[in-house]
C-alpha cells in the first residue's frame, strides 16, 4: 500500500474511531506497564503507543501486544522512532504503526515502503504540509501545548484534509478543545501515566464523548 492508501487502512480507521492514543514512555518495571495497559484497556482505550527510546522498548511493545491479544479493535504502535534501527526493531515486533517527534523524509519513506502507517512530527505549517504531502498517515503536532487548539483550527482552514494528532502537554484541561478544533485524534502520555485510576478513567471517558467535527 502507498502512504495515501494507508490512510484508509485498518490502523488509521482505528485511530480515527477511538481518537485517543495512550502514549506509554518508559513505564517500569514491565509488570507495572502491563498492569497500566490492562487498566487503560478496561477503561476503553484501544490505541497504545510504546516508545522506542528505552533499551527494552521493542520487548515492551511485544509484551503489550501479547497482553492485549484477543481484545477487539486494539492497535499497538511504536513511538519516538528517530533512527532506522528503531524502525527495524518496531517492524520486527510487528508494531501496527510508527510515530516520530520530527519529520525525517527518509525514515518515513522506509516505514511506508514496509507498509507501516507512519505519523511524523511537525510544528510549523510548512513542516506539517510537507509531511502530509509525503504520504504521512497522520501528522503529529508536537509539542501541541506550545500552540494550543486554535492552531489546529486555523491550520485546517487552508488545509481541510489535514489529519493532525496533537501530542505533548495534552491533559484533561485541553483534550476536548483539541478534538473540537478538528484534530483527528490526540496523544496523551504523562497525564495518563501519572494519574490515579479514577482520573485516568475520567479522562478517557471525556475524550470518548467529544463529538467528531
Amino acid at each position: 500500500m502507498t502512504g495515501v492508501e494507508l490512510r484508509g487502512g485498518r490502523v488509521a480507521d482505528a485511530i480515527r474511531q477511538h481518537r485517543l492514543i495512550a502514549i506509554l514512555r518508559r513505564v517500569e518495571p514491565r509488570d507495572s506497564l502491563l498492569a497500566l495497559v490492562d487498566e487503560l484497556a478496561d477503561a476503553g482505550v484501544r490505541v497504545f503507543e510504546i516508545t522506542m527510546d528505552a533499551a527494552a522498548g521493542a520487548e515492551d511493545l511485544a509484551a503489550v501486544r501479547e497482553r492485549l491479544d484477543g481484545r477487539d479493535g486494539v492497535v499497538v504502535g511504536a513511538g519516538t522512532i528517530l533512527h532506522r534501527r528503531q524502525l527495524d526493531e518496531a517492524l520486527g515486533v510487528h508494531a501496527d504503526f510508527g510515530v516520530a517527534p520530527v519529520f525525517d523524509p527518509r525514515l518515513m519513506a522506509a516505514a511506508l515502503e514496509a507498509g507501516l502507517p507512519f505519523v511524523p512530527g511537525g510544528m510549523t505549517p510548512t513542516e506539517i504540509a510537507r509531511a502530509w504531502e509525503g504520504g504521512a498517515t497522520f501528522v503529529k503536532l508536537f509539542p501541541a501545548s506550545a500552540v494550543g487548539p486554535s492552531f489546529v483550527r486555523e491550520l485546517r482552514g487552508p488545509l481541510p484534509d489535514l489529519a493532525l494528532i496533537p501530542t505533548g502537554g495534552i491533559d484533561a484541561v485541553n483534550a476536548a478543545s483539541f478534538l473540537s478544533a478538528g484534530a483527528a485524534a490526540i496523544g496523551i502520555g504523562s497525564a495518563l501515566a501519572r494519574a490515579d485510576a479514577a482520573t485516568r478513567r475520567a479522562l478517557v471517558r471525556s475524550v470518548m464523548t467529544v463529538a467528531p467535527v
